[in-house]
């Protein structure tokens, strides 16, 4: 039988972030980004979701390299964690490159990795693979989708993308989709991130005009936070601070590392003598200071949650301050980002975060512009990427009011195996995929079964009860003792405790008539007793955790 092209989307599907994706041919095999997701608000304690990389550990032998479409966290995140269990040749443009270095520079994998870089245009052969670097807009400089020529046909990857006609690193080569759609493509692999929104997405040079508005005749200090990857934001930050006469602060680091690498790479233009160190900026006029922040995002730890909470080194929030919001909440996140604005307003700053204000756009497609890669590729096939299960159903239906046949449309899962031939794909099988979680330095050891015992803590909180059994006969020496901890204040609920005493007292003793020596049966007789009586007053489900020591 002929081989076919493996397509495995190992994440991406079903979710926002964590996208990676793998595609295998006979004896070959490559990825296509390495992305981190982010905890949901039940996932306490966990500090990063990971893609589950053990297909690609059982087949490192086939892996001939990793392909990277831009530098987001969504994209490049889990880079490290992949590379610590398989190794690879690491594909991307100078920017996308520059951030992995950093990457793999904390995690101590810099000299063990090759990093090779590219420009749009360039052609990779990487086994059985030619990949295309195609240049495409979005929210952070050199940012590429792929034409990936395959034995079976040509397979195009989107990646993240927009179509902005007056973009500073020019418009989307939606001339070399159309070279591509009239050669023929047999699938086309499309972010669905903004499928549901209308239109067209603006253009970066609207943000640009707003600041402009926000900086006239202003006399207060300007704080402005942004997403720290936005490049062409950064510099519509720094030309206008410069054409007002002020200078610009920097502070957060994952903004200093990104602004780092792009100055290096030449990404930046900044003005002779506009950024300033941020430990200076006490010495000039608030008039004459802009302060460029991280913590777009309400993140607990970032520059601006610190300046709201007044526990910055550098930055005191001080009334009149102008505080710029020069991005929107990702799902999720609202709740944190309220909580910021919120003490902004209390400590009496003038807060801009308003969308009608117009600064911020997505770097993603809205449906025109989804509707013209559809229109210019022609694909064969389709299958929506990058969203939730909403972004891709309806991003099948677009794809359905242009004309492609329904059958040919497939919305899959994460470790679904799609098998194309150059006439067919169908679903065969599926991978081992999932989420990993990364607690710490713990990558792996934090399951379903810890995080569902933590949501119990969190909710219901927990009792222990600690009795001391004599070895000689079985008899109770000392206790039941009962700690609580999150369920209870224990001074005001005393003769609760002494009720729970008395039940865990009774439990002991019918195990004791009974000559029970088994600790097991007697820890399951106290913690089912104690739990039945706990539900029936309370109404609560605290953990119980017998504890039984011999003396």
């Amino acid at each position: 039988m002929a081989e076919k092209l493996k397509i495995i989307p190992l994440g991406g599907l079903d979710e926002i972030g964590k996208n990676i994706t793998v595609l295998e041919y006979g004896k070959d095999m490559i990825v296509v980004d390495c992305g981190v997701g982010f905890p949901d608000e039940d996932m306490y304690g966990v500090d990063l979701v990971i893609p589950d990389f053990s297909y690609l550990v059982k087949n490192q032998e086939k892996l001939r390299g990793m392909f990277i479409t831009h530098g987001h966290e969504d994209h490049i995140g889990s880079i490290p964690y992949c590379m610590q269990q398989v190794n690879c040749p690491i594909h991307g443009t100078a920017m996308t490159n520059g951030l992995i270095k950093l990457k793999l520079e904390e995690h101590r994998l810099a000299d063990k990795v090759k990093l090779v870089t590219h420009k749009p245009g360039d052609v990779v052969k990487a086994g059985c693979f030619q990949v295309e670097f195609i240049h495409v807009n979005h929210s952070i400089a050199d940012a590429v989708a792929f034409a990936i020529k395959t034995p079976v046909g040509t397979v195009v990857f989107t990646g993240d993308f927009k179509i902005d006609p007056t973009a500073a690193d020019g418009m989307t080569d939606l001339a070399r989709f159309g070279e591509l759609g009239n050669k023929g493509i047999l699938a086309l692999m499309c972010d669905s991130t903004n499928v549901e929104r209308a239109g067209y997405t603006p253009s970066e040079n609207i943000v640009a005009e707003s600041l402009d508005r926000q900086f006239k005749n202003c006399d207060s200090r300007i704080i402005v936070t942004t997403f720290a990857s936005n490049m062409h934001r950064i510099q519509s930050v720094l030309a206008t601070a410069h054409r007002y006469g002020r200078k610009v602060a920097v502070t957060g680091r994952s903004m200093e590392n990104v602004l780092k690498v792009a100055q290096e790479l030449g990404y930046l233009k900044v003005p002779a003598g506009t950024i300033v160190d941020i430990s200076t900026i006490k010495s000039l006029p608030k008039n004459k200071i802009v302060i460029v922040s991280t913590g777009s995002q309400g993140e607990n730890m970032s520059a601006l949650y610190r300046m709201a909470f007044s526990t910055h080194k550098q930055v005191d929030i001080m009334a009149g301050d102008r505080i710029i919001i020069s991005a929107s909440a990702i799902p999720g996140n609202e709740k944190d980002v309220s909580k910021i604005i919120n003490e902004l307003f209390r400590k009496g700053a003038d807060v801009v975060y308003e969308k009608s204000e117009g600064l911020h756009v997505s770097g993603h497609a809205c449906q025109e512009e989804l509707k013209i890669i559809h229109a210019l590729l022609k694909p064969k096939f389709f299958l929506p990427f990058h969203g939730e299960q909403r972004h891709l159903q309806i991003h099948s239906k677009l794809a359905q009011s242009m004309g492609m046949n329904p059958r040919n449309i497939h919305i899959g899962q994460i470790g679904t195996v799609f098998e194309l031939s150059g006439k067919t794909c169908k679903v065969n099988g599926t991978v081992p995929a999932g989420k990993v979680f990364v607690d710490g330095t713990g990558v792996g050891d934090v399951g379903s079964v810890v995080l569902r015992d933590r949501k119990h803590l969190a909710q219901d909180g927990m009792i222990v009860v600690c009795v001391n059994l004599s070895s000689q006969d079985g008899s109770l020496v000392s206790g039941p003792d009962i700690i609580t901890r999150g369920f209870i204040y224990v001074k005001e609920s005393e003769d609760l405790m002494d009720e729970l005493r008395e039940v865990a007292m009774e439990a002991i003793e019918r195990c004791q008539r009974k000559h029970v020596r088994d600790w097991s049966t007697i820890k399951s007789a106290i913690k089912n007793d104690l739990s039945g009586y706990l539900y029936k007053t309370t109404k609560r489900n605290p953990m119980i955790l017998p504890v039984i020591m011999e003396i």
